[in-house]
């Protein structure tokens, strides 16, 4: 494809040329190529040159930002090199929007620090949420691999160091902050909080001297090396209130004391706590009732004696949608008396009982091998698995049968999951929604696992894995926010605005940075976060 001018004599003998955009195509009949036109620009002396413009950077979009800004430079200029600087663009304009430099400005203004405390830890979080690395790497990264706009003073891994001691040493009032401003931002609803924990664990042999680092029961398969616990707190919208680091071997349920205790200060108003079964007990829910405060917790199927209560509780279930069924029911007296609500999925019925059908065959099986010959082993390991286990029977013979009573009990149980809240003025819909909404919290720590990368942890003092966790849950509220005001998730917005790139032209006296042409997906993602576009032009250097 090519574009070529052709010539048209007029009757007065002038000569007129016009401009076509024409391709060669094969001409089976004459056996040699022939020219097409594609499309005729009209004459050459009337041509629209912003309309040709426009043309030839809408090309450019399919082209690599690289060739892209070659193209659309000032030939006397030569290209020197490009960066990608959109995902950077769009978190500092977020960073700005929450007020984040403002609070580390008003923490540094009685503090003589000369490092670029606020500029080191905005590097750390665009780095955990476009390409994350060791903070050796970052060093290299910040300069060479991306930009990230303002000026380009080079960061040093000291500068880093120096920026996470200052991050914890002012965590609690930079958390406050940075929440209250995301809230007014967005108009958020704090009524509901969302609680969870899981645990990541440091690829060492031993945990050495530490609070935190310790043994206990990995969430991700991983018993034999050292855990810490990181606590998360999220809103209904899934934006991200606070975080917690917490010892490696706590349970879950001891973790709630602090957790209501740090978010009370805060003085949210009227907080539902929303947790998991891992949650329950009679303690916690005395501790998530202090200074006013209310609770939804999971609660525990088997083994819990109000639980099977609640569930034998006659009464019909309310249709709230296609697959949720809910119905309340008290168990207990005066002050022990205790609100559930019962939920019932259909759909999750049906898969719970295709699961239990296959762990019976699978069952029947190894029972008719296992009788068949006494072995001590696979007794144990049978009776103990988490799945098959419980619906084993020892007969008097010593021989193992399936309990047909077990199975019974817990087809009961398919589809369902019960629900205590001490709120009475929450309608039953609402106890089963917002219950269900606790997905967000999972949601944030796959997202801080896997986009983020928060683990591996290079770091072993403790104070710096505090720190660590901090710019993880600053580059998760970014994150969140460019995702529930976009309506898309942060890989297509990543690699959306990555696209968008900083060139750098040089010749003998002149230096020129400048973007590439915004596409229409990154103006679209733009227009939703209520950013401005990046100007074309980022600097204008004439050298002497």
């Amino acid at each position: 494809m090519y574009v070529r001018t052709i010539q048209r004599k007029n009757k007065d003998g002038s000569c007129v040329e016009y401009v076509q955009l024409a391709h060669n195509a094969w001409n089976p009949e004459k056996g040699f190529a022939q020219a097409e036109v594609i499309y005729s620009f009209g004459r050459k002396d009337q041509l629209d040159i912003e309309a040709i413009k426009r043309l030839v950077n809408s090309l450019c979009r399919f082209l690599g930002p690289e060739d892209a800004l070659t193209l659309q430079a000032n030939e006397p200029l030569a290209f020197v090199r490009s960066r990608p600087a959109g995902g950077a663009y769009l978190l500092k304009a977020l960073w700005d929007r929450l007020h984040i430099g403002t609070c580390l400005k008003a923490a540094l203004k009685d503090r003589p620090f000369t490092a670029p405390v606020e500029q080191a830890l905005f590097a750390m979080v665009a780095n955990r949420a476009l390409s994350p690395c060791s903070k050796l790497a970052i060093e290299q990264w910040a300069a060479e691999e991306v930009f990230l706009g303002g000026e380009e003073s080079p960061l040093q891994v000291q500068h880093f160091y120096r920026a996470m001691d200052f991050l914890l040493e002012h965590a609690e009032a930079i958390q406050k902050e940075v929440f209250w401003s995301t809230a007014s931002l967005l108009n958020l609803t704090v009524d509901l909080i969302f609680f969870d924990t899981t645990n990541t664990y440091f690829e060492i042999e031993e945990p050495g001297p530490s609070e935190l680092k310790a043994y206990g029961k990995s969430k991700e398969k991983r018993d034999d090396l050292p855990l810490v616990t990181v606590g998360l707190a999220v809103t209904r919208e899934g934006i991200p209130v606070r975080c917690w680091v917490l010892p490696g071997n706590r349970h879950d349920s001891q973790s709630v004391d602090r957790v209501q205790q740090d978010l009370n200060n805060w003085k949210l108003g009227r907080v539902v706590w929303v947790m998991d079964r891992g949650m329950t007990s009679d303690e916690n829910r005395r501790i998530l009732q202090k200074a006013g405060g209310q609770y939804i917790l999971g609660e525990k199927l088997r083994g819990n004696h109000m639980s099977e209560m609640a569930l034998r509780h006659p009464g019909r279930f309310k249709v709230v949608a296609d697959t949720l069924q809910v119905k309340q029911v008290h168990v207990g007296e005066g002050t022990g008396r205790r609100r559930y609500v019962i939920a019932y999925n259909p759909q999750q019925a049906e898969a719970d009982r295709i699961t239990r059908e296959k762990n019976l065959e699978r069952l029947r099986c190894e029972l008719e091998a296992l009788n068949g010959k006494r072995r001590k082993k696979p007794e144990c390991r049978l009776l103990l698995h988490p799945s098959r286990g419980r619906y084993v029977k020892e007969l008097k013979s010593g021989k193992f049968k399936i309990d047909l009573a077990k199975v019974k009990q817990e087809e009961a149980l398919d589809g369902k999951y019960l629900l205590s809240t001490s709120d009475e003025s929450l309608s039953v819909e609402d106890v089963a929604l917002g219950y269900k909404q606790l997905l967000e919290v999972e949601r944030a720590f796959r997202t801080l696992k896997s986009s983020l990368s928060l683990r591996p942890i290079y770091h072993s003092k403790d104070d710096r894995i505090r720190s660590h966790v901090l710019i993880c849950w600053l580059a998760l509220l970014l994150v969140r926010i460019a995702e529930v005001e976009t309506e898309m998730s942060w890989a297509v917005i990543r690699r959306v605005m990555q696209r968008l790139h900083l060139g750098e032209f040089l010749n003998e006296k002149n230096r020129i940075l400048r973007h590439t042409a915004l596409s229409a997906d990154q103006a679209n993602i733009l227009k939703k976060l209520k950013i401005t576009p990046p100007k074309p032009f980022v600097k204008l250097e004439t050298t002497p």
